[in-house]
């Protein structure tokens, strides 16, 4: 792997809100999320949908600066910012 193998995903809560994150393997993270053992805002939110992913690799930086932008989103921003991604 090399630098340019970080991943941005949104997940949907079980309780219906969204987390944002990276990893560079989203699906093993999710499981960790599962597991209570990924970040703390997901325990006991499960059980979660990937409700979009990057389909390109990132750069951790990349990731990061996404991931924040992100984050500072209200819930409806959010939506919006993937099902313009979904529509390309």
């Amino acid at each position: 792997m090399n630098e340019a193998d970080w991943y941005l995903y949104l997940l949907e809560c079980g309780d219906g809100s969204l987390y944002c994150g990276i990893a560079k393997n989203v699906e093993r993270r999710v499981a960790e999320h599962a597991c209570g053992k990924g970040a703390r805002y997901t325990r006991g939110r499960g059980p979660f949908r990937i409700v979009w992913q990057t389909s390109e690799p990132l750069t951790r930086s990349a990731a990061l600066k996404l991931e924040l932008k992100i984050k500072a989103m209200s819930r409806e921003q959010k939506l919006t910012f993937v099902a313009a991604r979904e529509s390309n």
